[in-house]
This record gives structure tokens, sequence and C-alpha cells, in this order.
């Protein structure tokens, strides 16, 4: 074989792998926008739903194609399993803004812990270790992603902000109060808290 056929295969091959290449990278970054719970309000009965999309499916065919989005899960299911999922229109228009991640970071950010005062900032670092809380009228703190997503937005109406700290120490002082020991602020031990 002369030296002009192996550059044509090399170029060949080259050329094929970048394009093997860029079609996987559409089809990962398709599945990594697509994935996640989000709310959306049902078409049918108005109320939040909680809906996934099917990231797999879309990621597979946006290696072909564009992806046509479809659901996977919804909360509403399996009794509205055929509907025309017409809540689909809903993510295409606000993707981002109904991501369940998105929606708990906004309803935290900028608010203050209902016990010691501080500042929930630094949202995106506690989404993994140490999530915030919120505190329901009856006074007891909870995590909120212990309640189904599309409860969200009424527990956010009803509750209050609480950081990890002052939660893991609620939660403490509830199950073992024979072990909690309640004092007077002095002002040796404001100082020292502060």
């Amino acid at each position: 074989m002369n030296p002009a056929a192996y550059w044509v295969i090399i170029v060949l091959g080259a050329s094929a792998l970048g394009y093997f290449l860029f079609r996987a990278f559409r089809g990962l970054r398709t599945y990594f926008e697509l994935r996640g719970k989000r709310l959306v309000t049902c078409p049918e009965n108005h109320q939040t739903a909680a809906v996934e999309l099917d990231a797999k499916h879309a990621a597979h065919e946006a290696v072909h194609h564009k992806p046509q989005m479809r659901l996977s899960t919804c909360s509403r299911w399996p009794e509205r399993k055929d509907c025309g999922q017409q809540c689909l229109g809903q993510i295409e228009q606000a993707p981002e803004d109904c991501l369940v991640h998105n929606i708990v970071i906004n309803w935290f950010s900028g608010k203050n812990c209902v016990y010691c005062g501080r500042s929930i900032s630094e949202v995106k670092e506690w989404w993994v270790d140490h999530k915030p809380a919120l505190l329901t009228p009856e006074k007891k703190t909870i995590f909120w992603d212990e309640f189904p997503a599309e409860k969200l937005p009424e527990l956010f109406n009803q509750c209050a902000p609480v950081c990890w700290s002052c939660n893991v120490t609620e939660k403490f002082r509830r199950e073992h109060p024979e072990l909690v020991t309640d004092r007077e602020p002095s002002d040796l031990r404001v100082r020292y808290i502060k």
C-alpha cells in the first residue's frame, strides 16, 4: 500500500472518530440537561405534580436527531398514566425554573435560620452535605426532602427555614430531652457564641 492510502485511511478514521465523539457528546449533554425531578402544574386538575423526563431515551435519540421529550414518571401515575403529557410545554418554556433543585435553592436563598438568625447562604454547598430544614407550624423541624416533591410549594408557604446545625440540635432535643440542659445566657456565653 502506498503512503497516500495510509493518509486517506488515517483521515477517514479520524473523521469517523470525531463524528462519533460529537454525537456521543450531544447524547451526554442531553441526558444531563434533562435529568432531575421537576414541578409542573397539571393541566388537568391545576395542582402541582412532580415529574421526571425520560432522560435516557432523549439522550439516545439525541445521538441521531433532535430528541422528543416524554415523561418517565409523574406523581399522578399510575392512575393518570395515559394523559397527553401537556405539562411538557411548561418544561420546554422554563426547563431550569421547574427543577426541584433550583426551586429549593431559590427558596432558601437570602433567608435566615429562625433559631440562630444566621443566613442560610452558600446554598450550593449544602445540596449534598449539610442541607437546611423547615420548621413546621407544629414546631417540629424536618428536612425538606422528607416529603414528596409536589408538596414543596405548600410546605414553603407554611414553614420557616432552619439551618442544618439548629435542625440537628432541635432533633436531639426532641429525641433525648433527658440529656439536654437549658441555661440562661450570660454575658460571657453570649460573647463566646458571637
